[in-house]
């Protein structure tokens, strides 16, 4: 990360990600066919469910009837990134979508390849898995490029195990996440000049910033105009995790939040600070 200006540690990964839903059922049943993910926990007070994978939560479910779709306008989730740990598992997740889904797209991003689909409520659900980082395309400067072409689907096919595998294997985790932001300019100074992230790699109108060398555990970018802030009781991302070191440790993190004029809360067993487009982000020691 960005040396002496790194408000995070260079270890720091994406940990849950949680949605704000109106039809719990439909979306439960999605993420557990489709992404392949268990329902862990299910609390009927809060309406709130966990999916994960190996006893790990990746996804927190919050069912709340009279939530209304996300606006044109507001800010918020573009996908979130499920990384799966192999080709073959991909290839699974490919012959699942085809089963009990729709797909919207693939891509060969060098780094990775990528499906794309969209969930029963309109969030952006990306399932990738990593090419070996020694076969990571890079740049005249040794930087990280990633790219976009069209991905032979039937190929992918043809790995999957030859079994339907309907569930997402061990290693499975939220790789990263990707925003729609009101403005790029805005979330590079917060999430480069304030808390550190690398950026990897720009596009037109996008950004993707890393910790610890990765190609990127959050893009954002401004392609559908949105400007405004996510209105509370609207469906979509509730926050994303980022999951940090016992050390330094979060009262350490506090600290540093405060001396660069961010205010954080506590939640749960974590804090929360929220982005320029008041994206709420949660952060939380390593269990």
């Amino acid at each position: 990360m960005n040396g002496a200006t790194s408000l995070l540690p260079e270890s720091t990964r994406i940990g849950r990600t949680a949605l704000t839903v109106s039809d719990r059922t439909a979306v439960i049943e999605f993420y557990r066919d489709v992404v392949g993910l268990s329902v862990l926990t299910r609390e009927s007070a809060t309406g709130t469910t966990t999916l994960g994978v190996d006893e790990t939560s990746l996804l927190v479910v919050r069912d709340t009837a009279d939530a209304q779709p996300r606006s044109r306008e507001e800010t918020g989730l573009y996908h979130s990134a499920f990384k799966l740990p192999s080709r073959e598992a991909l290839g699974d997740a490919l012959l699942r979508v085809r089963d009990w889904w729709e797909l919207d797209g693939a891509s060969d991003h060098g780094v990775s390849e990528a499906l794309y689909l969209t969930d029963p409520e309109d969030n952006g659900v990306e399932l990738y898995r990593d090419r070996p980082r020694s076969e990571w395309p890079r740049d005249e400067d040794g930087g990280i490029r990633i790219g976009s072409s069209s991905l032979d689907l039937e190929d992918l096919a043809a790995a999957a195990s030859g079994d339907i595998a309907n569930t997402a294997p061990d290693g499975t985790t939220v790789g990263h996440i990707h925003l729609e932001v009101s403005s790029i300019d805005d979330a590079r100074a917060f999430y480069a000049e304030t808390l550190g992230f690398d950026v990897v790699d720009t596009a037109p109108s996008a950004m993707f910033l890393a910790a610890g060398e990765y190609h990127h555990h959050i893009g954002t970018n401004t392609w559908n105009g949105r400007s405004e802030p996510l209105a509370d009781g609207s469906r979509g991302l509730a926050w994303f995790e980022l999951v940090v070191p016992a050390t330094p440790g979060l009262e350490a993190i506090r600290a540093a939040l405060e001396e660069r004029g961010l205010t954080s809360t506590r939640v749960d067993d974590g804090l929360e600070i929220a982005d320029p487009d008041g994206i709420r982000i949660r952060l939380r020691t390593e269990r």
